[in-house]
């Protein structure tokens, strides 16, 4: 069975997971966690992710990052690649590093991004890789350490989530170290990896419409939360819980090229008969979202057809691929 697409658009909210290969070590020692984070880095600096959380353990990975400039895919690709060439000349090795491809689950941002960034930060600890919070405050591996400002690191978004805990900044961190105390208790939560309805703020539409129209909205696992939707639509999204509309085919669509000819009792020649071609983006079966971007309806609340790469236009990063493109590595 094929796997599904990944789900992408500009601004929206990803939980990343990689994974070393039969869960082998993907960082030995420090110099391989600081060649990683030093790759990392300009992704963020440059606008291709923001970075809110992360955390690296000896044989996997977590991120909570926001697309940007670009499409998701290609940030990991750059980021992944060049660490696994760069680790396999380090330690003079050949082959693959990672577990197939890394995972991603679109994040619905309330009530989720607290909770993950929480979490993400504490798996050192449940992993016993480190023994208590007071030795998680001033390691380097992971954004709590950056939250506190224990180890400054310039490129993580940290003043977007200290602003949700107080107006000072010295308030905000004590509250916040507070919140990841209470989470120690609470152990590893599978209910944070995934299987509900997304709506990530500013990416909803776009992601929405890349899903197909005849998929159940419950229980896609490349998505966590979104409770709250299946009550009702968000704003701006009108309609969205009953499925994607789609606009009403115009034909079967022109013969496949290339048919073969094949040779009759007789001996005659006679042409052997076409399947018409199914619907797909230009002639039929085109999503369409309501005011057709990620703001919902325009003036007037028109719908129009959405271009092949789920958005008005055609590909919403404006370079060449699209919110699907290097989906599958």
């Amino acid at each position: 069975m094929p796997r599904q697409a990944r789900l992408d658009a500009p601004e929206t909210l990803h939980h990343v997971m990689v994974r070393g290969i039969e869960r082998r070590a993907l960082f030995r020692d420090d110099t391989d966690r600081a060649d990683f984070v030093a790759r990392l880095a300009p992704l963020a600096e440059s606008g291709a992710l923001t970075v809110y959380a992360w955390a690296l353990l000896p044989n996997h990975a977590h991120f909570l990052v926001r697309t940007g400039t670009r499409p998701l895919a290609r940030s990991m690709r750059s980021l992944l690649t060049g660490y696994a060439g760069a680790f396999n000349r380090r330690h003079h090795r050949v082959g693959h590093l990672f577990q197939n491809r890394y995972k991603s689950l679109v994040v619905e941002e309330e009530p989720y991004l607290l909770e993950l960034v929480r979490y993400l930060h504490l798996n050192p600890v449940r992993a016993t890789v480190l023994s208590d919070l007071r030795t998680l405050d001033r390691y380097p591996w992971t954004g709590h350490s950056a939250l506190l400002g224990t180890v400054p690191r310039p490129w993580q978004a940290t003043a977007t989530i200290l602003a949700q805990y107080g107006p000072s900044r010295r308030r905000a961190r004590h509250a916040y170290r507070t919140f990841v105390a209470e989470g120690i208790p609470q152990g590893r939560r599978p209910e944070l990896q995934g299987g509900g309805l997304v709506r990530s703020a500013g990416g909803w539409a776009a992601v929405t419409a890349l899903r197909r129209g005849r998929e159940a909205y419950g229980g896609d696992e490349r998505v966590l939360g979104g409770d709250g939707v299946r009550g009702g639509a968000p704003p701006g999204s009108a309609g969205l819980d009953r499925g994607i509309p789609t606009v009403p085919p115009t034909g079967p669509g022109p013969p496949r090229r290339g048919g073969r000819r094949r040779v009759s009792a007789g001996g005659t020649r006679r042409a052997q008969s076409h399947r018409p071609a199914r619907p797909g983006p230009g002639r039929g079966g085109v999503p369409v979202v309501p005011g057709g971007g990620p703001g919902g309806a325009r003036a007037g609340g028109s719908a129009r057809p959405l271009a092949p790469s789920g958005l008005p236009g055609g590909n919403p990063w404006g370079t060449g691929g699209g919110p699907l493109e290097g989906g599958v590595e």
